[in-house]
């Protein structure tokens, strides 16, 4: 079995998009600073979606203009082609597409019909490849809709397939508003994995009704090996209703680490990370494990 794993924090992004204050720039920089100093080596740092729709994402070309150059993986959210003209022009070289598994979730997102919204995409792909940039094809609402109810696992399969056919990275299927079980999971994701193989694959899991680590070991148990994940437990979606935080990195992290597997990820300093965050939104932290880890490891090092 492969003990690596890579954990792509989503909190830069993700988990501050919803969030009641908006950070400056810099306070932005100084999260992902704290997050990659904890060894987590790839992070999701901003969006290029209208400033009106998701205020706190303004400024994203300023984010990656100052990010540090190294062998970080950085990646941007972009909702069309226009976000991914201001990403490249940014000198983004990955960008994350939200594919859509159910026609309400596509219109209250981006306007369109599941058809409409894949062929944008289809065209982004196309204008990736020639430029050489990553792209990462979240598909969201993967096992439940806010607006349309369960999200049919065939759905999923067809257009993970459809995408990766098309020339996308890599495909992560999105438990939006947190409402899959582990039996979903590791249904759904062994079917995947048998069809593509893991390099491909990842998941995306919110915590709303605290199974978000339940469908994480689902999902390994099936052989994924990608995990998006936030810092803090930050998140939301400002167009699901009922989407709490995405699953803490650090609860992530120690489970997975107490497991056997490597993240590459220093817990003492992942919260501090956390602490960061935490101190930046003035936001309760959303994870579960921080209060027993902060005493385990001072333990340990005493």
């Amino acid at each position: 079995m492969d003990k690596q794993l890579v954990i792509t924090d989503v909190g830069p992004r993700d988990g501050l998009q919803n969030q009641p204050g908006i950070l400056s720039v810099e306070q932005r920089l100084q999260l992902i600073a704290a997050i990659a100093a904890a060894g987590v080596s790839s992070i999701e740092v901003g969006s290029f979606v209208s400033p009106k729709a998701v205020p706190a994402m303004a400024g994203t070309d300023a984010v990656l203009a100052s990010l540090p150059a190294g062998d970080l993986h950085y990646t941007v959210l972009i909702p069309n082609m226009r976000g991914y003209e201001l990403a490249r022009a940014a000198g983004a070289r990955s960008v994350t597409m939200v594919l859509y598994a159910s026609e309400s979730m596509a219109r209250k997102n981006v306007n369109m019909s599941i058809a409409e919204a894949d062929e944008a995409t289809a065209a982004i792909l196309a204008s990736a490849a020639a430029d050489g940039i990553e792209v990462i094809a979240t598909i969201s609402v993967a096992f439940a809709c806010p607006f349309d109810g369960a999200t049919d696992p065939g759905v999923v399969r067809t257009s993970a397939a459809r995408f990766l056919e098309l020339g996308a990275d890599r495909v992560v299927v999105a438990d939006t508003i947190g409402a899959a079980n582990p039996q979903q999971v590791r249904s759904l994701t062994a079917e995947l994995v048998a069809e593509h193989g893991p390099g491909q694959l990842g998941c995306h899991f919110h915590d709303t009704r605290a199974m978000g680590l339940a469908n994480v070991y689902a999902a390994v148990e099936s052989g994924i090996r990608r995990f998006d994940s936030s810092i803090g437990g930050l998140g939301g979606c400002p167009f699901a209703p009922g989407a709490s935080g995405n699953v803490a990195t650090e609860d992530v992290v120690m489970m997975l680490e107490q497991m056997g597997f490597d993240t590459g990820i220093d817990l003492d300093a992942l919260l501090r990370a956390s602490d960061l965050a935490e101190e930046l939104t003035g936001t309760a932290p959303g994870g579960r494990a921080k209060a027993w880890l902060k005493p385990w490891l001072a333990k340990r090092a005493g």
